[in-house]
Order: C-alpha cells, then structure tokens, then sequence
C-alpha cells in the first residue's frame, strides 16, 4: 500500500551482517520545501563539526566509514567505487567543499549524517510500493538511479525495484524526497559499535529539527 512503511531487513542480511543497527523516523504532515536559512545553516554547521573530527585525517580514518567499507567489500563491491553516502558527505568536507543545499529535509538530513559519521536518508513514504527489504540482489533488478545492482550486492528494494544500491551508496530516483514531499521516513545506520553509539544522538537531533505532524520511531532489525 502507498503511503505506509514496512521496512524488513533479509535473514541473509541478519546471518551475515549481525552488528547492523538502524532507526527509522517516520513522520507525515513535514514541513518541506526549498533549502532555507536554517537548512543550509546546519550544513555549515555540520562542515566544521565533521572538519573536527576528521582533523588531518581521512573519512575512512574513521571507525564508523572504516566498518563500512569493510562491509561494502564483504558484499563483493570496491569501497572506493561504492562508498557509503556518509563517506560521499565527508569526502566533500575533506576537501574543503560545501555540503550542497538540495532542499530543506535533505539538508537536514544530509548535515546530521556528515556531523555524525553515518549514514542517513530518506525517502518519500507517497512514492514507496509494499514492503521495503533489505536483500541480497539478484542481479539486473529495475533501478531508476543508474546502472542495476550486481549480484550479491545488498540493496534495499520495495515491489517496483531497487530503491538504494550498495546498501547506502545511491537513491533512486522514484522515492527521493522532493520540495513537495509531505510523508516520509528516514533511516540512519550503523554496522559496528562507534556508529550504533550515535544512532540515538542522531535520530534525537534529527526530530528535533523536523517540523511535522504526526512522527513515529522504530527500530531495526
């Protein structure tokens, strides 16, 4: 059914990765829109509070993207080819680059996922078909982001196809959050202890700037 969110993760999934952690937010009623003031102020924010951590270093020097890495290998795809999207964030900051300013529940999410070094997303609960799992692919499945995932990889997929490769590395296009998006979910993860330690932090400061009516939160698996 459109519109509710049933979010499973794969026994495969369960046996092989056991340290998986995740909370999902679920809210309706959000308060969308274009990036606005305090959206992109959050990112800047976020920037310097990612630039402390990483001091010299690189994200991958980092315990939280270290783990997926090592978990994106597990799976049979490069990290370097397919880095988790807190990796992606932090690439951005370790160069000296702005986090981009899609618009404002994007950012929001974007700037918690850099500050806090795991990986976080959404997706517009209007455009999800049936149940959401978190699988192994076969190989060659529907996905609107670019090329179909390769056998093996986990990805998460509702009834029409793909809606994430590679675990967290790329959305797809059908159920991104947009400036109309009015009911969504958002998931933050974790493979290992350092990120499942900053999955409350996270999702406590998550709610904290969403603006909606009605908000729920789960956990996973």
């Amino acid at each position: 059914m459109v519109g509710v969110v049933n979010l499973t993760v794969s026994d495969h999934v369960r046996s092989h990765f056991p340290n998986y952690q995740a909370i999902v937010v679920t809210v309706r009623g959000v308060e969308s829109g274009p990036s606005d003031a305090q959206s992109i102020g959050m990112l800047r924010e976020a920037e310097v509070r990612a630039r402390a951590r990483l001091g010299s270093g690189v994200p991958n020097s980092l315990p939280e993207i270290a783990a997926w890495r090592a978990t994106t290998s597990e799976f049979g795809c490069k990290p370097s080819r397919f880095p988790c999207s807190a990796e992606a964030l932090l690439k951005r900051v370790a160069r000296g680059e702005e986090l981009p300013a899609i618009n404002r529940l994007v950012d929001i999410y974007n700037a918690i996922s850099a500050a806090y070094a795991i990986p976080l997303g959404g997706e517009d609960l209007d455009c999800v078909h049936g149940e959401v799992v978190l699988m192994p692919a076969r190989g060659g499945e529907d996905f609107d982001g670019g090329d179909p995932p390769r056998p093996g990889e986990i990805v998460w997929c509702d009834d029409l196809g793909v809606t994430c490769r590679a675990w967290n590395w790329r959305q797809g296009i059908r159920t991104r959050i947009t400036d109309t998006s009015s009911n969504v979910y958002f998931l933050l993860e974790a493979i290992e202890e350092h990120g499942a330690m900053s999955l409350e932090a996270a999702s406590t400061e998550l709610r904290s700037h969403l603006r909606a009516a009605e908000m729920q939160t789960m956990r996973l698996p």
